[in-house]
């Protein structure tokens, strides 16, 4: 049971209801997880904006999605692992490469040296050493991407954290993460 109630698109007001019909919108549904921080419609908006300005960036939706199933199955979020690996679905990844993402690894190796470069920020709280940095450019990613790299991860850490605390509802087909990662 969620110890924040979402909120209603059909009852909310004013701001919160103006972004909802935006995700309603936009992606044909409302999850739970918009529903639950619509509480409070800055951190809704907050969230819609980060997500917006990262989808405008370098790194593509399926990286964007990777990332997040590797930093969620790392932080034990199994809402953030359901919502990802449904989306991650819509963008042409298969079953095994989804379950590899979840384990921060690829059959890409660019792919998997980003994942590991997550969950080194993870593990290491983010301070990551200067053979961490040196490893992700030698995969091929510049300072740009490694920007966006560290803010597809916090974006997702966001994610699950809320939705720790929130125990939001999963409302898309449910993902085990590992039981080590949620302990």
């Amino acid at each position: 049971m969620p110890r924040l109630n979402p909120i209603d698109p059909n009852e909310a007001e004013g701001k919160a209801k103006t972004l909802l019909k935006g995700v309603e919108k936009a992606l044909g549904m409302t999850p739970n997880l918009m529903r639950t921080l619509a509480n409070s419609p800055a951190a809704l908006e907050a969230y819609l904006s980060f997500a917006n300005a990262l989808g405008n960036g370098r790194l593509s939706a399926k990286l964007r999605e990777q990332i997040a199933l590797a930093v969620s199955n790392a932080n034990g979020c199994a809402y953030c692992a359901s919502a990802h690996t449904a989306v991650g679905k819509m963008l042409g990844l298969d079953a095994a490469e989804l379950t590899n993402n979840l384990h921060a690894s690829s059959g890409d190796p660019k792919v998997e040296t980003a994942l590991k470069f997550a969950h080194a920020i993870i593990a290491k709280e983010g301070w990551l050493g200067d053979d961490d940095l040196q490893h992700v450019r030698d995969a091929g990613y510049d300072d740009g991407e490694i920007v966006e790299l560290v803010a597809a991860t916090a974006f997702t850490i966001f994610t699950n954290y809320f939705n720790h605390i929130a125990e939001t509802e999963v409302d898309f087909p449910l993902v085990a993460v590992d039981e080590l990662a949620a302990a």
